[in-house]
């Protein structure tokens, strides 16, 4: 029994030590709880008056330039040079009224070199500032003396605040003519300020705040002031509806700001601004005591709240491992469908080269079955030169002793005859030639001739008229000679069959552009029906009955102008005919001469 009565103080020395390093973690939890929400509000207060400055500069900057700006123009001018003139007064009222409505600054007036209003924006307004003598003001003493002023005020004319913006007037021959200025209203700022639930004032050079979101500090010195400040304010009538000198100093004992019936402030920030102002914010610092009282209770309940945490750590531990998990199949998810795309996209494109390969058949196939068309023609073209030929050889072989001049003239038209079959073949070749992709410079006229010599046997075998218009100079284009010429055989051959036999007449013409060139194949047939019209150019459409035609014509025509950088225009009326266009865009000079080199 002694002994644990010996043992008692000492147990209750140990208990008295733990409570008291337990008070003082508390306490200094509470301290530290204190700095830091204080450093909050100081941060804060600080961005609050870094947006309040860019808030009240750019309200400034709208409106810096307009008076300078304004007091450019000629009427202005004009009024200040003829002031007793009713129309140059009146011309600058209504400039005035115009510029301001448009800007939306609150007034723009002009005084003269006396500093009396001459014109203004208000000039039909029963506060009208014309006639009143402002020479008085700051912003006219200081825009006399170095060209610019700026003052915040309460419009004597008025009673209404606001920022006075001004700007001299100037002639280069008579010097100072007049003051330009605007008058800005810096209240809808103060409601803003005052609905965000801030707290902020701007103070002039003499610390008397006038802008403020707190009616209450509005027209209040920061501290008291002197008399020369208090004079020059009263002579400059800056505040005329507010007594400065019963005013009450709102910083009296330091940095501490009256907020809501009587609280205390005593966070207070402050930055420079122009003109000698200054942006003032303060808060309330409840907020920090309020984390001071609730850091330190929470610190004495730390030994119930590590259980939780503890429960809470294993809680964060399984969800972890869970999104881990998550993780781990949504990366095999993305891998497998990367893959199928990959395999989708490697399909897709084997099925375009496909698709490109079979298309350059079908174009090579239609041009074999354009000559197997032209064949009859073409066996019927070719056996009459032969039989002329040969008949003319006859002819020769018996008049080369009787008659030496016929039979020269006999030979060469023999020689013509083998020229002309010999154009034939070379046309025939070319049209079966597979051309390669590569585009290049191409004379459109000679290309044009070449088709037309194709499709003239057809045309003569049915009875049917060609006519080539070609203008002045040959055009050039960029395409593949051999395909454009495919293009204009195709069409011809179309033209031919469309009218009528031996009445029929199919015109190929060239129009040259600003950066176009125009092959149009007109015809005098029955023209195209308009319910067929939209479908022409379809792959396997054709009107032709029997089914020798497979209707692929137009639709390659179609893709090889596209393929050249062009278009295919079809025009037909029922009764009028058709009219197939190829437009190609047009190679300039220096284009053609790169392209041949």
């Amino acid at each position: 029994m002694s002994r644990h009565r010996a043992l008692l103080p000492r147990i209750r020395a140990v208990w008295r030590l733990r409570l008291l390093l337990v008070s003082l973690g508390a306490l200094l939890c509470g301290a530290l709880a204190w700095q830091l929400v204080m450093a909050e509000l100081r941060h804060g207060l600080e961005q609050g008056l870094l947006v309040s400055h860019r808030a009240l500069q750019a309200e400034f900057d709208r409106f810096r330039y307009l008076p300078r700006v304004a007091g450019e123009d000629a009427r202005i001018h004009s009024a200040l040079d003829n002031p007793a003139d009713p129309v140059a007064i009146d011309a600058a009222n209504r400039y005035l009224e115009k510029i301001a409505t448009q800007t939306g600054s609150g007034r723009l007036y002009l005084l003269n070199d006396a500093g009396v209003t001459i014109a203004s924006s208000n000039w039909n307004e029963p506060d009208s500032y014309v006639g009143h003598d402002y020479s008085f003001r700051p912003y006219f003493t200081d825009a006399r003396v170095t060209g610019n002023g700026a003052v915040y005020a309460i419009g004597v004319t008025t009673g209404e605040p606001g920022y006075f913006i001004s700007a001299r007037v100037d002639d280069p021959g008579l010097g100072v003519q007049g003051v330009m200025v605007v008058k800005i209203d810096l209240r809808p700022l103060e409601r803003a300020w005052a609905e965000t639930g801030q707290h902020i004032a701007v103070t002039d050079k003499d610390e008397v705040v006038f802008l403020s979101s707190i009616a209450g500090w509005r027209y209040r010195p920061l501290t008291p002031l002197p008399e020369d400040a208090l004079a020059r304010i009263a002579s400059s009538q800056l505040y005329v509806a507010a007594d400065l000198r019963a005013a009450e100093p709102l910083l009296p004992k330091g940095s501490e700001l009256p907020i809501d019936g009587g609280r205390r402030a005593t966070t207070l920030r402050g930055t420079p601004f122009e003109n000698g102002w200054r942006l003032l914010a303060a808060t309330p610092i409840w907020p920090a005591r309020g984390a001071a009282m609730a850091t330190t209770a929470l610190v004495l309940l730390a030994g119930l709240l590590g259980l939780g945490l503890a429960e809470m750590r294993r809680h964060r531990q399984r969800l972890i491992a869970l999104r881990l998990r998550q993780t781990e199949v949504m990366e095999r998810k993305v891998r497998q469908r990367t893959a199928e795309l990959a395999r989708e996209i490697d399909a897709r494109r084997q099925v375009e080269d496909d698709l490109r390969a079979t298309q350059a058949t079908l174009v090579h196939s239609e041009k074999m079955a354009a000559l197997g068309r032209m064949s009859a023609a073409i066996v019927h073209e070719v056996s009459q030169p032969l039989a002329a030929m040969e008949a003319t050889l006859t002819a020769a072989e018996f008049g080369l002793s009787r008659a030496p001049e016929q039979t020269a003239a006999r030979l060469q038209s023999a020689r013509g005859l083998i020229r002309r079959m010999q154009r034939m073949t070379k046309h025939l070749k070319n049209f079966s030639r597979r051309e390669a992709a590569p585009l290049s410079s191409v004379a459109v006229a000679s290309v044009a001739r070449s088709a037309l010599a194709l499709a003239e046997p057809r045309a003569d075998a049915v009875g049917v008229q060609l006519r080539f218009v070609s203008p002045g100079i040959d055009p050039v284009v960029k395409a593949g000679q051999a395909r454009l010429e495919q293009v204009l055989v195709n069409l011809l051959h179309n033209a031919i069959e469309a009218v009528e036999p031996g009445h029929g007449e199919v015109t190929l013409s060239i129009e040259s552009r600003s950066d176009e060139v125009v092959l149009l194949v007109s015809d005098n047939g029955p023209g195209i029906a308009p319910d067929v019209l939209p479908r022409i150019t379809e792959p396997f459409f054709s009107t032709k009955v029997g089914g020798e035609k497979l209707g692929l014509g137009l639709a390659i025509s179609f893709e090889v102008v596209q393929q050249f950088g062009g278009r295919l225009d079809i025009r037909s009326a029922p009764g009028k005919g058709a009219e197939v266009a190829v437009i190609l865009p047009q190679l300039a000079s220096d284009d053609t001469q790169e392209a041949a080199e």
